[in-house]
């Protein structure tokens, strides 16, 4: 369809939603009504900011004959020239489909894949700076499962940011981060390189996933942690294994088995969805190759060298020199470029 008039059919159908709820819509219907309108309502204002812009830049030109007028209408045009390109722009960007999980609150899930301890000690410190960007963010970070090292590191983190558009800031995060610094334990000031996976699942809602309780193997056992820490003398810890997934999801960081028991379905609730939106968009994504990247936890996404002071994101050849910022929680560079990269190449496959 024709942009322009994708754009005055999305501005009819708001006026046409303004005058059905005038017209007395009541109950479901109305609730319907309002929140398409809410949907549809800023891009129908920056509809009306570029057919504005246009009408403005159609009387500047035919101004362009006048000499009294001419000098005022060179501005003029000179303002719009940029002004409408951004407009049409920004609502190509509004258009493209959007990923029904972007608004949800997400799981993370950080656990050190190659480098023994200096790996586990940067799991931590992972988990310590996704914790700080919630926080900066306003969002609630939830610790859900803290398995520590004796050594301060980490085996397996999982925490649950509660908030606003969660997954669609940090769904990018999804992959192998690489460290490349001295290790404290290292003698011989050696560099070495270490990875940790991160995976970042948007939660699931019972509506969601459906899961018969007789595809489930649920075991209770005793909590142990390093050190003799957090050890549980009852059996309160909970394995929930879902035979039709093999997924296996295990939880002992509350006291209570019902509590752990409800941490490990939500865990398991969100991994069966996402692993539904891959099966879903597996073609698409084939047929799409967007330098952002699938998000795969196999895929080498990031390199924090500490010895160089920079943090380098391979998919989008960004490379910024504050690691110690970027490690306190300042993501967002990294997140505006990745979701930009990722709009450019939807709207190219669009063309």
């Amino acid at each position: 369809m024709n942009f322009s008039l994708k754009l005055d059919r999305i501005a009819a159908r708001a006026d046409e939603l303004r005058a059905m709820m005038g017209e007395g819509l009541s109950g479901d219907a109305y609730v319907r009504a309002s929140k398409e309108l809410s949907e549809i309502g800023p891009i129908v204002e920056r509809v009306g900011e570029l057919r504005h812009a246009e009408r403005a830049q159609a009387e500047a030109e035919g101004l362009l004959a006048d000499p009294e007028m001419r000098e005022l209408a060179e501005a003029e045009l000179q303002n719009l020239k940029a002004d409408i390109p951004r407009l049409r722009q920004e609502l190509r960007v509004a258009l493209l489909p959007k990923d029904e999980a972007d608004e949800r609150s997400a799981i993370l899930e950080i656990r050190p894949a190659a480098g023994g301890d200096e790996a586990a000690l940067f799991a931590a410190e992972l988990f310590g700076m996704y914790g700080r960007y919630a926080e900066a963010q306003g969002w609630r970070f939830e610790v859900m499962e803290y398995n520590d090292t004796e050594l301060g590191g980490l085996k397996e983190g999982i925490a649950e940011i509660t908030g606003r558009n969660v997954f669609a800031r940090l769904k990018y995060e999804s992959g192998v981060h690489r460290v490349q610094r001295v290790p404290a334990t290292e003698s011989q000031g050696r560099i070495h390189t270490s990875t940790v996976t991160v995976a970042v699942l948007p939660e699931a809602e019972e509506v969601d996933v459906q899961v018969n309780e007789s595809d489930l193997r649920i075991d209770v056992f005793r909590a142990s942690g390093a050190g003799g820490q957090h050890v549980n003398k009852t059996e309160s810890a909970v394995r929930i294994t879902h035979a039709p997934s093999g997924i296996v999801v295990a939880m002992q960081e509350e006291k209570s088995q019902h509590k752990n028991r409800a941490k490990a379905m939500k865990i398991l609730r969100a991994r069966l969805y996402e692993q539904q939106r891959a099966s879903l968009h597996a073609s698409r994504a084939a047929d799409r190759k967007s330098q952002v990247g699938t998000g795969d936890r196999s895929e080498r996404i990031r390199t924090y060298n500490f010895p160089q002071g920079r943090v380098s994101d391979h998919r989008i050849n960004l490379t910024l020199y504050k690691i110690d910022r970027v490690m306190a929680g300042e993501l967002d560079e990294f997140v505006s470029a990745l979701t930009a990269e990722d709009q450019a190449a939807r709207l190219a496959a669009e063309e």
